[in-house]
């Protein structure tokens, strides 16, 4: 990947600002890929991709694809053609396949790891980046999605959250934030306050550097948890001993990207439980973290 991410913040420093992003035609990219994508706050265009036809349970509860099973990918402008980083979700049986075409397109395998334990099935999640053509690079991987049950049609609308089913102003008090209810799954972005580079160059945070933390309601009044943290190594330690501490159990601990500077460490977590107490936990792990107010 040494190639493919000084690329990101190469189209910040040639085009100035997202607003460059915003002008672009990504049409050629949609059909490509055979799914319509949305420009990010920070000019990344973004494909989402969930994996609506699994059904995967954890601990009793069936997981949204909002929740853990969003494939997505991402792409900038750069010098003139793209670059592309993303995370596909995959079933054990699908993850040589789409793996084999996914190189011979020549988009690059970045990681292949967990990020929940004892699912059923086994869920692996497969990070990828490439830099070339856009249309090209979003052919390759509509070919290798294709060797997967992937859905390429709109998904459908989950079922809307019932108020107290997911009790948000107690995770807003306890997080100080405000999340965004999305399909039956409450979900917070919370960008890293410092710059990650590939020497000179910035990775926008909507390429996966951001810090997620997603609610969705699990019955009984309870809520699951699920995310994951972007750290600095002396962070990682301080956020594992407050998730514990707090009941929140760390399901993976690894890297998604092979030179970024600083080099982060992705923390993936899981628990269910009271809303307010798990974010009260979550709070006390975000506090060990450099985050943007």
């Amino acid at each position: 990947m040494n190639s493919v991410i000084p690329t990101i913040a190469l189209a910040v420093m040639l085009f100035g600002s997202p607003a460059f992003a915003q002008t672009q035609d990504w049409s050629k990219v949609d059909l490509a890929i055979g799914k319509k994508g949305a420009v990010q706050a920070d000019g990344v265009y973004k494909v989402s991709l969930p994996r609506t036809d699994l059904h995967v349970t954890l601990d009793g509860v069936t997981l949204k694809p909002g929740f853990a099973l969003g494939s997505h990918v991402e792409f900038m402008p750069a010098d003139g053609s793209a670059m592309v980083m993303g995370d596909l979700v995959l079933t054990g049986e699908e993850v040589a396949p789409v793996m084999k075409k996914l190189l011979d397109g020549g988009v690059e395998i970045a990681a292949l790891h967990n990020h929940l334990l004892r699912t059923s099935p086994p869920i692996y999640y497969m990070h990828v980046g490439g830099h070339g053509d856009a249309e090209k690079l979003a052919a390759a991987i509509h070919a290798a999605l294709l060797e997967s049950k992937t859905p390429f049609g709109d998904a459908p609308k989950a079922s809307p959250a019932k108020s107290d089913d997911i009790d948000t102003k107690a995770i807003d008090d306890a997080l100080g934030r405000s999340g965004k209810m999305n399909n039956g799954v409450y979900q917070f972005s919370i960008a890293r306050a410092d710059t990650v580079k590939e020497g000179d160059m910035t990775i926008p945070p909507a390429m996966g550097i951001a810090n997620g933390i997603n609610f969705q309601a699990a019955g009984n009044g309870k809520v699951a948890i699920t995310g994951d943290f972007a750290l600095l190594a002396n962070e990682v330690p301080l956020v594992i001993d407050a998730l514990t501490k707090n009941g929140i159990e760390v399901m993976a601990l690894h890297s998604h990207m092979l030179d970024d500077d600083p080099h982060l460490f992705f923390l993936h977590f899981w628990a269910k439980g009271d809303a307010a107490s798990l974010a009260k936990g979550l709070k006390a792990a975000l506090d060990h973290i450099k985050t943007k107010s």
